[in-house]
């Protein structure tokens, strides 16, 4: 019961970052400068992008300490980069530092290749090295909606986070 709650929960939230990535690239491209929406996006991207990094951190870790599913290698290195953004985002919006940006979209950046290469071995189930068979790549453990699935939340954090970060540094 207790899963499938935090399913319902995160597939909410993946949708809501679905939503907010196309709305956010069509402000981008045909929204004024001095649009309010923008303005409270990049005034608050940090604490967002620091929200979204806890949410998918607190998500990977009740799903292989509580939920008990066996996270596969490309899991691992998804974590590796994602993990450090709480500490990191965390220390940017306490101390009010933009500078951590630059160190955040560097591990968001190498996050989201790991991801998209996790994505396409999901999606496509080709043969990988990185697949084992105690937990393979390839492994449905969830499937909201008919398509939300554990790769495709994390890549929709590391997307949201590094749009929100390039945001504010852009328009800083």
């Amino acid at each position: 019961m207790l899963i499938e709650q935090v399913n319902n929960i995160l597939y909410i939230f993946a949708i809501l970052g679905f939503i907010f990535i196309i709305v956010a690239i069509l402000a981008l491209l045909f929204w004024g400068k001095n649009n309010k929406i923008i303005n409270f996006i990049t005034r608050n991207s940090i604490p967002l992008a620091f929200l979204i990094s806890l949410m998918a951190t607190l998500g990977s870790l009740f799903y292989s300490e509580t939920a008990g599913f066996a996270p596969c290698d490309l899991c691992w290195f998804q974590r590796i980069f994602m993990y450090p953004q709480v500490i990191l985002l965390g220390l940017a919006w306490w101390k009010k530092e933009d500078i951590i940006i630059n160190y955040s979209l560097i591990l968001i950046l190498i996050g989201t290749l790991f991801s998209v290469y996790h994505n396409y071995i999901y999606y496509t189930a080709q043969p990988t090295g990185f697949c084992s068979i105690v937990s393979p790549c390839t492994q449905t453990y969830i499937l909201g909606f008919g398509f939300i699935t554990i790769p495709l939340m994390a890549i929709t954090a590391f997307v949201l986070m590094g749009l929100l970060l390039l945001n504010k540094k852009f328009r800083n």
